[in-house]
């Protein structure tokens, strides 16, 4: 195994470029670092498509109930796992490059499985979505996933594994 800071609070994200390493923020986020890892260690992760990839915005993933179906992405992004959804924890980090944020509808207590990554800053998000991760590796693998929206041949998370699980 490699030599991870925290690796109970590590993901490694497989995508096709290689793997995207995670740290997951426990002390900011408790609840959604939680869903994160019993999704990655129920394989529920594992062959979800990024559905909705905005150039210069953010890659989003994660739907668990949908998202395994590449040839019907109509219904990517429409769904969650069936787990509760999670209340807000929103906090003073910002949506800066390579952070986790996440995914949820018009209500702030909505968000379940679904999460993005941001390409670049996004300050307008700011205290409006739960940041509880940031990219520490492969930034660049995250660069190269497929845009749009839904993307035409989607990428997907190929394996998403706790570090200290590997």
């Amino acid at each position: 195994m490699a030599d991870y800071k925290d690796p109970e609070n590590t993901i490694l994200m497989e995508v096709k470029g290689g793997t995207v390493v995670i740290e997951l923020l426990p002390d900011v986020a408790p609840e959604h670092t939680a869903r994160m890892k019993e999704l990655a260690r129920s394989g529920q992760y594992d062959g979800v498509v990024f559905h909705r990839v905005i150039d210069g915005f953010m890659a989003q993933t994660g739907d668990v109930e949908h998202g395994k179906d590449a040839g019907n992405m109509r219904r990517a992004g429409t769904g969650g796992s069936d787990m509760p959804d999670l209340p807000a924890e929103f906090s003073k980090l910002p949506h800066c490059r390579g952070s986790l944020g996440a995914a949820r509808s018009a209500n702030p207590n909505s968000a379940n499985s679904q999460f993005f990554i941001n390409f670049k800053d996004n300050d307008f998000l700011n205290g409006q979505y739960t940041v509880y991760g940031r990219v520490t590796s492969g930034m660049e693998h995250v660069d190269a996933i497929a845009k749009g929206e839904p993307p035409a041949n989607p990428d997907t998370m190929i394996s998403v594994k706790v570090a200290a699980d590997v």
